[in-house]
């Protein structure tokens, strides 16, 4: 009987179609410069580029991968650019990006330590490495009364804290009853918009997250706080969790933790610090400075897929009382049960996220840290902030531009000091030109430029390359009159 056709590649062609695909990374970055930063796609383009139909029959891999190149790479961002200077970056390397070629390889499901152990320990271990490295209260280690877990994104860890925070405030009642309307929430104006979303997704509401005030640094004011507090609690409602930022989105503002956190240990409300991008900052001793207070959070969450060098998405999210967050996040249906578990011995991280399923998101955060070591990851870190200060000095030192904002680690708020509409048209001329990427927020209801440093494989000459593009936009805006 001839061999039945099976469909799949054999171990010898996965092999083969592997080694081009490592051979087109490796290539796309070395000519990654060659390309415009912002994709030039018009809305519809892409789509309109494919297929109406599936194929009826496989098409062979080369085609494939030669439409790669001829219909998706026009429709491509390219976040990795050493000329990407938007939002905060979402950097990959080498190592992080052959450890998701691993895990994609095993296909390892690790939602309970049973489906794979090396899945669990491997990320419990190194997520303990991260609390030595950065810094961090040793009540966030597995072997004290908290620990870690890798999310999928700030905005899911975030999540998790605030459901462990409604249940220890309601002694686990509202997970059976659901919210009764009283419990409030607190954060910043400027604090990054998932809250919000988190409040919805828990049943909170809206109208019962309070959005404090900052002072003119852009951070969250204690004394508004305190005094919504009180407000609060003589109306009969119940405060119950507070989150600060160490780097908000808009300028990077770091909120006061040590005051904070007293007034949510006087309060008994859980505090949870996102530290999403300058988190990666306290691998340098010398910018634990940004962390002063964090001893007094309840839950701490910083993303390594920001400034660490390993690809989107990789989150560690820390509690300092795991048995809050894994009660109020476990369910045990009769087809997970296993002897592991029942012995109590073992992690379970089903039972510190919301899906039930996980990804080896370990092996790629592990290859990281070995490959670049501490001393690595400390040199890109500090030479990152090092050249965001030198252009914050270029923009002092031009009276036609204004910084916007402290500039305390990487990211750089600016603006010209000519209207909202310059500045408008100064970001769209930089960014239509493709030599680089800006993006833009709002502080002090004005439009401020947002000029941020840590792209894996950004240099001094690509922040010169962009200071210099950025002075000659504004001198063709100054010789069509919109800038003067």
């Amino acid at each position: 009987m001839p061999d039945e056709k099976t469909f799949h590649m054999t171990p010898d062609v996965f092999r083969q179609h592997g080694h081009a695909v490592v051979d087109w990374i490796a290539d796309y970055y070395a000519r990654i410069e060659s390309y415009p930063v912002l994709s030039r796609a018009e809305p519809g383009q892409i789509r309109a580029s494919l297929p109406a139909n599936p194929p009826a029959k496989g098409e062979s891999f080369a085609a494939i991968l030669d439409d790669v190149e001829k219909l998706i790479l026009p429709g491509v961002t390219h976040w990795q650019s050493p000329n990407f200077f938007a939002f905060f970056p979402a950097n990959a390397s080498g190592p992080a990006i052959l450890g998701d070629l691993l895990s994609s390889g095993l296909g390892v499901q690790g939602m309970l330590w049973a489906t794979s152990p090396a899945c669990t320990e491997l990320e419990t271990h190194v997520l303990d490495w991260l609390v030595e490295m950065l810094g961090l209260p040793r009540h966030f280690l597995s072997s004290n009364t908290g620990g870690g877990a890798i999310q999928d994104t700030a905005s899911s860890a975030s999540l998790c804290a605030l459901l462990a925070a409604r249940e220890r405030a309601t002694n686990f009642a509202s997970n059976k009853r659901g919210c009764d309307g009283r419990l409030v929430a607190y954060t910043s104006s400027q604090a990054h918009s998932s809250i919000e979303k988190d409040v919805q997704i828990a049943g909170l509401g809206l109208n019962n997250l309070r959005l404090i005030e900052v002072d003119e640094n852009f951070a969250m004011r204690a004394d508004a706080l305190s005094r919504q507090i009180e407000g609060d609690r003589r109306a009969g409602l119940v405060p119950f969790f507070v989150c600060t930022t160490i780097g908000t989105t808009s300028s990077n503002a770091i909120d006061p933790l040590p005051e904070i956190g007293r007034i949510c240990r006087e309060n008994k409300i859980w505090l949870h610090v996102d530290a999403a991008m300058s988190g990666t900052a306290a691998l340098c001793p010398e910018f634990r400075h940004t962390h002063r207070g964090v001893e007094l959070a309840d839950s701490y969450t910083f993303n390594p897929h920001k400034w660490m060098f390993t690809n989107f998405d990789c989150n560690c999210f820390y509690v300092a009382d795991r048995k809050a967050l894994i009660q109020t996040l476990s369910i045990l249906p009769e087809y997970l049960r296993n002897k592991a578990t029942e012995s109590g011995a073992v992690i379970d991280y089903r039972d510190w996220q919301i899906p039930l399923g996980r990804r080896f998101r370990a092996l790629k955060l592990w290859f990281v840290i070995r490959h670049y070591g501490i001393e690595g990851l400390q040199y890109h870190v500090r030479r990152h902030v090092e050249l965001a200060q030198r252009f914050a000095g270029w923009v002092k030192n031009d009276p036609r531009f204004e910084l916007a904002a402290p500039a305390p680690l990487n990211l750089v708020c600016f603006r010209h000091k000519g209207a909202d509409e310059v500045n408008q048209a100064l970001m769209d001329r930089l960014n239509r030109s493709g030599d680089l990427y800006l993006t833009h927020t709002r502080l002090q209801e004005r439009l401020t430029l947002r000029f941020c440093v840590g792209q894996t494989n950004t240099t001094e000459r690509h922040v010169e390359r962009a200071w210099n593009r950025i002075q000659e936009e504004t001198a063709t805006l100054e010789r069509s009159g919109l800038a003067g």
